[in-house]
């Protein structure tokens, strides 16, 4: 399927700034919860990720990730989850997140 240049800047995905992580026991399948600041204009959002295989709630503090900041926000568990924190699968199917490979202001927008 294709979609047309307009249908993509529909989805506003942004760089932030990881600025808190928490383990997630609550979830069905193992999570961390994470609080990401996406700078002054959209601001600290919240999210939980399945995240457990590669990285840690210590290790994740700090870390830039780009994340979906439009969509509604959803109940998972008892986080109300804000943003969804990208990732694409290792060869196992676990999570590596998506981040630039160099430091940009936190907010700026993917185009």
């Amino acid at each position: 399927m294709t979609i047309s240049y307009d249908d993509f800047q529909k989805v506003d995905i942004r760089l932030g700034r990881i600025t808190r992580a928490e383990p997630f026991p609550e979830a069905r399948k193992p999570a961390i919860k994470l609080w990401v600041d996406f700078g002054p204009e959209i601001g600290e959002k919240r999210s939980s990720a399945q995240l457990t295989r590669h990285y840690t709630p210590e290790g994740l503090v700090g870390r830039l990730v780009m994340g979906v900041v439009n969509f509604p926000p959803r109940q998972i568990g008892k986080v109300m989850s804000e943003v969804l924190v990208l990732g694409v699968p290792d060869a196992e199917g676990e999570v590596v997140l998506l981040a630039p490979d160099r430091d940009v202001p936190l907010g700026g927008r993917m185009f």
